[in-house]
């Protein structure tokens, strides 16, 4: 399954998780002190709140996919239509184990692409590498 993935920064973690528990009728299937994740099906979403600096609101979209395969065939598409994609193997992140790409959108919209294959017991780096793009700098032409 895809699931469409948000990241929102907050500095209000209790008051976000009752927002959001509330919005979607479900406790975060992963809680923490400084962050929660929602895995739905309804909507198809991974939805994470986390405490840890930075501006409040969106920090980034993403993917979540259940097998390399699909994210590497992501990726792909991404590249040939010349897009910005950043390779991130074996991350830990968000208190999970992650092969991951990251790009980027014509207006600087960040996307992680990730299949988690894991857990940890630590938050891990907030590590984004930098996308790299063809030299002309275009992005998903026809």
């Amino acid at each position: 399954m895809k699931r469409l993935h948000i990241h929102i920064r907050t500095d209000d973690l209790e008051g976000s998780i009752r927002y959001y528990a509330a919005l979607f009728g479900a406790e975060p299937e992963k809680r923490k002190h400084d962050y929660a994740r929602w895995l739905l099906d309804d909507p198809a979403v991974n939805l994470a709140v986390s405490s840890r600096g930075g501006s409040g609101g969106v920090d980034h979209l993403g993917i979540s996919l259940d097998d390399n395969d699909g994210l590497e065939a992501i990726a792909a598409r991404l590249r040939d239509k010349a897009a910005p994609v950043a390779a991130e193997d074996e991350a830990t992140c968000c208190y999970a184990r992650s092969d991951k790409y990251w790009s980027h959108d014509p207006q600087g919209a960040v996307w992680e692409l990730f299949h988690t294959y894991g857990d940890s017991e630590t938050f891990g780096e907030d590590f984004r590498p930098a996308p790299q793009s063809d030299a002309s700098g275009a992005c998903c032409g026809a």
